[in-house]
């Protein structure tokens, strides 16, 4: 029988950070494109309240 190995590297907070997308009307087509980024986790609520 193999013997199970558990692992636990990952200590602290986790992710920092967040993969938002968003979805905004282009203004030349007015197709939608979606925009993506990589931002803090405390600054999401704020990405998204901003236009």
């Amino acid at each position: 029988m193999a013997k199970k190995a558990v692992a636990t590297f990952k200590k602290g907070e986790g992710r920092t950070y967040s993969k938002v997308i968003k979805m905004v009307k282009s203004p030349k087509t007015g197709a939608y494109i979606f925009q993506e980024e990589m931002i803090p986790n405390d600054a999401v609520k704020d990405y998204f309240n901003n236009k």
